[in-house]
């Protein structure tokens, strides 16, 4: 089969070799990938061009915890139908993904997959908030991707560069870039990441200015803009469910609902990324148990006396921490089929205590 089509949303050896070591059964069948996903009903392209999907129930709906569900940016087989929705039978593995914790099911929800870049957005006025970068690095670190801070409505700002600095101050290796889509400002700058077969996942609370980034990259108005309110900066939803939009250059850009929380599910290796200064803080403490609550010979303590680790981004750290652990706990009570009501009642104390702070901060 010709596969220019769906080579140009990015579909590389890297998914095609996993195909060619699959079993006969799953050779009648043709890769896709994710485009929109609205509850069981998933968009799809293919060589033939955009369709519905559907899952196999008796692969997907088959009691096993651990099946993986699409999401947006996945690439997955599916057999085609000529007569209505395609159906899907496996997802393939991905090369990166970005997950949180969903708050009421107490699982990992996965937000999007298979990108290339994370552009962690946040604009200059009210929504700026040093410790929900810090949250989103975190999870984009862990993600597998490379992360870049775009930092909205430069044109609104008297001190745009006030708020670079606050994030240089965090000492992390990440590019930050101020930009404008009213203007343009900033734009150009973008050029690297603004590439064909690329996709990059856009991430930040409402109102950030996603869907005008989007419009300003693309020179066209392909997404709906709403205002917002000027008094504390807070937008409504433009985006209401993930996509996958191509641009025209070729780009693709995975656009998410603004985000309230973020919760945290494994960000392990996100932690040591994003709060680098910390681990090597801790690593040259006296006792390699240290809680750092008063022990002799504790690093932490004294770059907190000497002023070379700020309270906040300490307080923050632990907070983000116990939640990783709280989310490491649940998975370890899912994959061992122990999540029955006598177990959850068990953890009920020690999840209070580990998330008893919200994820909104």
């Amino acid at each position: 089969m010709n596969n220019k089509k769906i080579e140009s949303y990015g579909y590389t050896e890297f998914y095609q070799s996993q195909i060619e070591t699959l079993s006969l059964n799953y050779k009648d069948l043709m890769p896709a990938r994710i485009i929109e996903v609205h509850k069981e009903q998933y968009k799809i392209v293919t060589e033939f061009g955009e369709k519905t999907a559907k899952l196999k129930g008796s692969l997907f709906y088959n009691g096993e915890i651990n099946n993986v569900y699409p999401a947006v940016g996945d690439f997955v087989l599916v057999k085609g139908n000529p007569y209505g929705e395609d159906i899907i039978y496996k997802v393939l593995e991905r090369k990166s993904k970005f997950s949180r914790m969903d708050s009421f099911y107490e699982t990992e929800q996965v937000v999007a997959t298979n990108f290339d870049y994370v552009f962690i957005m946040t604009s200059l006025n009210h929504d700026f908030n040093i410790k929900r970068i810090e949250r989103y690095l975190t999870a984009a670190s862990q993600s597998g991707a490379i992360a870049v801070i775009i930092l909205t409505k430069v044109d609104l700002c008297s001190n745009p560069n006030e708020y670079v600095e606050k994030i240089e101050e965090l000492d992390l290796e990440i590019p930050v870039f101020a930009v404008s889509s009213r203007t343009g400002e900033g734009l150009d700058e973008l050029k690297n990441y603004i590439k064909p077969f690329e996709t990059i996942v856009f991430l930040g609370s409402s109102g950030v200015g996603k869907s005008s980034l989007v419009n300003a990259i693309a020179g066209d108005e392909i997404m709906k803009v709403n205002d917002i309110r000027e008094d504390d900066s807070k937008g409504r939803h433009t985006t209401t469910h993930r996509q996958l939009i191509m641009l025209q250059n070729g780009t693709m850009i995975i656009d998410t609902p603004g985000m309230r929380e973020l919760g945290m599910w494994d960000v392990s290796e996100g932690l040591n990324t994003t709060f680098a200064d910390i681990e090597e803080f801790i690593s040259r403490c006296k006792f390699g148990d240290c809680t750092h609550k008063g022990e002799p010979g504790c690093a932490i303590k004294k770059a907190l006396e000497d002023g070379k680790l700020s309270k906040e981004r300490w307080e923050n750290y632990i907070k983000l921490e116990k939640e990783a652990k709280f989310a490491k706990l649940k998975e370890g009570i899912k994959n061992k089929t122990q999540y029955k009501k006598g177990t959850k009642k068990k953890y009920k104390k020690e999840q209070l205590d580990l998330v008893e702070d919200s994820w909104s901060h």
